[in-house]
């Protein structure tokens, strides 16, 4: 944080920079900047509280109890399928070209 002298000295540079007129209007523009920053944090703050309990995982209802006799609801196994599996389908990509005749390189 800049102390007296140093602020002072500030002071005098924008006066020079921006001049006598410019000063009231400069100071007006930063005044609304720093409303408009925190009127767009709080904002920001408001949707990330609102995504939070909409994240939320809905409560799920506790099953019902069973008597002490009473088996498990358990539900029926689905039929296997009597249709034939099918192969997997072909590659569409053609096979790889024939190494050339004659060889590669040959040792010497």
């Amino acid at each position: 944080m800049p102390q007296a002298p140093e602020l002072i000295l500030i002071l005098i540079v924008v006066l020079l920079v921006f001049g006598g007129s410019k000063l009231p209007k400069l100071a007006r523009s930063l005044g609304q900047a720093q409303n408009e920053f925190k009127k767009g944090l709080s904002e920001g703050r408001e949707d990330a509280e609102q995504q939070d309990a909409s994240a939320q995982p809905p409560r799920t209802q506790t099953p019902p109890t069973l008597s002490p006799g009473e088996p498990p609801a358990v539900p029926p196994a689905a039929p296997p399928s009597s249709a034939p599996i099918a192969p997997p389908a072909a590659s569409t990509m053609p096979p790889p070209p024939p190494p050339p005749a004659g060889g590669g390189p040959q040792p010497s």
